[in-house]
């Protein structure tokens, strides 16, 4: 009896073992042995795009990117315009370019370049009848190529006489010489819109400057070539260089303007991006300029295609319309001076009001990302946030 006591506390254990051994076999088979990764998230239409990317979105016939499907008239169109227009413009266009690339040569003998802080291979200063010339023949062969360009009429609203309620609160701040134009981004285009107007100086990539034709025009008219990844001990960087041309224009009557964007990037032209401050660190009064192209068939805003292709669409359209708005000098509060961010809210608010443009909080991150897109590439989600 004892004996028979005794195996059955040994199989006790063992029938007990085998019961938790099938139970946990049977939870385990009744789950998966991996589970199934997250079910990927839909990509975003057209549309959906366009509206979270609305300030670079294309809306004239030619679609985003400047690929979207053309109507048999449109095709022929085009086709006629490549074939006979575009030759007689490229042609044009290259004469224009070499007669200013002439004046500039002849301008520049026996001129020594200088450096302008360190700030890439220099600009030449030039005074007196070089300097007239320069300007003189700037304009008048800016506004040729934009004639060639098919821009034959521009119209421009001057609204920068001072009303008689503001001469009477101190004629002489209204004096005072604006030390940079600050204008809205739509195209490349708009730096011969601003050269035609004024002949302004800008900031260029140091490789500019090397460019046939193109380098000693950029000289002449005194950009600042920059090279970001220069770590040499006089880099002070482009910030640093441009409020000093600031400063100086404000200071000295002869001494070229500063042409700066400071949205940092091109929209379609019905918003206005945020300003960065570079404009605004001089303390020195600015001139805001907007800028807008009206359009039926092709847009000549860059926002979300090739310069290749936008160059292209341009030369092939015969008639192209920009439409200008000069607005008052402004001159900062003290507040403002000491605040640069302040004062650059201040103008984009007041050129947004005058341009009838929409406020927009997106940046050059968030057009990468809508391109990005439009390519068919896929980034980070994080990308997509905007950061606060």
């Amino acid at each position: 009896m004892a004996a028979d006591g005794d195996g059955d506390d040994a199989t006790a254990p063992a029938e007990l073992d085998r019961g938790t051994h099938r139970e946990e076999e049977e939870e385990v088979a009744a789950k998966p042995l991996l589970s199934p990764p997250p079910a990927p998230e839909a990509p975003e239409s057209l549309e959906e795009l366009d509206r979270r990317y609305a300030p670079y979105a294309r809306r004239d016939a030619y679609g985003p990117m400047g690929r979207g499907p053309l109507g048999a008239v449109e095709t022929a169109r085009l086709a006629v315009a490549a074939a006979v227009l575009l030759p007689l413009r490229v042609v044009a266009g290259v004469l224009v370019l070499v007669a200013y690339y002439l004046v500039c040569r002849v301008c520049t003998l026996w001129v020594e370049e200088e450096r302008d802080g360190g700030e890439g291979e220099g600009y030449a200063r030039l005074e007196g009848w070089r300097r007239d010339v320069i300007v003189r023949c700037g304009r008048a062969l800016t506004r040729a190529m934009l004639f060639v360009f098919g821009f034959y009429w521009i119209r421009e609203h001057d609204r920068r006489v001072a009303d008689a309620e503001d001469e009477d609160l101190g004629k002489s701040e209204y004096l005072e010489r604006p030390g940079a134009i600050v204008s809205n981004h739509v195209s490349h285009l708009d730096i011969l819109y601003h050269m035609s107007s004024s002949l302004p100086s800008f900031v260029a990539k140091r490789s500019v400057a090397r460019l046939p034709l193109v380098g000693i025009i950029s000289k002449c008219i005194g950009c600042i070539f920059v090279q970001r990844e220069s770590k040499t001990s006089d880099f002070k960087g482009v910030s640093g260089a441009v409020t000093e041309r600031i400063q100086r224009a404000h200071q000295q009557k002869n001494a070229p303007m500063m042409l700066l964007f400071p949205e940092g990037t091109t929209t379609n032209g019905d918003y206005l991006l945020p300003f960065k401050t570079g404009a605004f660190l001089a303390r020195a009064p600015v001139q805001p300029v907007i800028l807008r192209y009206p359009y039926t068939r092709f847009s000549p805003a860059w926002d979300s295609m090739s310069g290749a292709r936008h160059v292209f669409l341009l030369l092939c359209q015969f008639a192209n319309y920009l439409e200008v708005v000069h607005l008052p000098v402004y001159y900062p509060s003290e507040q403002e001076k000491d605040d640069p961010k302040l004062y650059a809210n201040n103008v984009r608010k007041l050129m947004a009001k005058e341009g009838n443009l929409i406020l927009s909080d997106l940046g050059l991150a968030e057009k990468r990302v809508y391109h990005a897109a439009l390519n068919g590439n896929s980034l980070p989600r994080a990308l997509h946030q905007k950061d606060d």
